[in-house]
């Protein structure tokens, strides 16, 4: 049964989309899933901005995306290596798609019936605008009070802006990014550094208590608190202070008190989350310099893990989209990755050359294709 059918009279077989979906990542609506941000902006700045472990985890992807080697006309390549406005097209896209889980790329342009050049926009101010059935017909840019209109499709049917989006099973307009998911484990992480910071603050473990036993039940009175609670913080909080004598007196005495290392030690916790974030952006923890993560043997295996499973992958959704989309215009924009110039897969490169150089029964031509040439 035939259920999709080509953009050109497939008004009377295609479904009807909805308009909108499960979108907790755009807008921060929908019930909490727990006490930690809410929302793309809160989320972006809690995970990108204040986490160590998640702006590593997707400056490795995106870096190591931007870096893959691209073959096609040579025209595409051009407009997908070149810079605009200082920035990195695929880098940019990358970041974007595992973080908002849209990317768009705005098809500029020369005035002269060609493309000017490729430049991403910035996901959070993108919305998609459908037609009466549901399907995307245009999308609209909105910085301040300024909205810019994009066809998705126009005359002669040349796109002005690709759209790339994650998976999403509840939405059919928006996808799906890695910042909700990781979301929990982001806030442990930032949580138990605060945690380790305050107990450093404090000379790393509250040393004892200050017990008030004047002998005849009184209490202090709560001028007489706040005086003492003010002496405390400004002669003996903080680490310059730590293992500073006191001084009692008034029926003050001091009760020494401690924390075990384990109520202490948040290296765990922290690993932990910290695993779990790399895990939400597809990246081996090992290569996050991670302690106690034992899935791969060694450095080079999680190395080409990473390549393999989450870089190389990417790279063929992107540039397959953007290769798309830029076709109606150039009429030759298909967009590979060459693989076999990827440094960190050249051990699978040696060891296929090396089993297809062994077999005796092919011809060089047969080797040749195998091999890719």
């Amino acid at each position: 049964m035939k259920w999709f059918g080509r953009r050109s009279g497939r008004d009377g077989v295609r479904p009807v989309l909805a308009r909108g979906g499960a979108t907790l990542w755009r807008d921060g609506s929908g019930p909490a899933a727990g006490d930690w941000a809410q929302g793309y902006e809160a989320q972006l700045r809690e995970a990108y901005l204040g986490n160590p472990i998640a702006q590593r985890a997707v400056r490795i992807v995106a870096e190591g995306l931007a870096s893959l080697p691209v073959k096609g006309d040579a025209r595409a390549v051009a407009l997908v290596a070149a810079r605009s406005a200082g920035q990195d097209l695929l880098e940019s896209v990358a970041a974007q798609l595992l973080l908002h889980g849209n990317a768009y790329v705005q098809i500029i342009d020369d005035g002269a019936g060609g493309i000017g050049e490729l430049y991403a926009l910035r996901p959070e101010r993108v919305t998609v605008e459908a037609d009466a059935t549901g399907w995307p017909v245009a999308y609209r840019y909105r910085v301040g009070e300024r909205v810019l209109r994009i066809l998705g499709e126009g005359e002669g049917g040349r796109p002005g802006l690709v759209h790339l989006r994650g998976f999403h099973p509840l939405d059919d307009h928006y996808g799906l990014g890695c910042l909700g998911v990781a979301a929990g484990a982001v806030a442990i992480h930032n949580q138990a550094a605060r945690w380790n910071k305050a107990l450093l603050d404090n000379a790393a473990r509250p040393s004892g208590a200050l017990v008030h036993d004047p002998g005849d039940g009184g209490v202090l009175s709560g001028e007489q608190f706040e005086r003492l609670r003010a002496q405390m913080d400004d002669a003996f909080a903080g680490a310059a202070n730590a293992g500073r004598p006191m001084l009692l007196d008034g029926g003050l005495k001091w009760q020494a008190m401690s924390l075990t290392p384990a109520d202490m030690d948040f290296v765990g916790l922290k690993a932990q989350a910290a695993r779990e974030i790399a895990l939400a952006f597809g990246v081996p923890p090992m290569l996050l310099g991670l302690p106690g993560d034992n899935t791969f043997a060694n450095y080079r295996e999680a190395n080409r893990a990473l390549w393999r499973q989450t870089i190389v992958p990417l790279g063929n959704r992107v540039l397959g989209a953007i290769g798309q989309g830029i076709d109606g215009w150039l009429g030759t924009g298909a967009l590979e990755i060459e693989v076999e110039a990827i440094p960190a897969l050249s051990d699978e490169r040696d060891q296929l050359w090396t089993r297809v150089a062994g077999a005796d029964f092919l011809s060089d031509d047969e080797k040749r294709a195998l091999v890719g040439m």
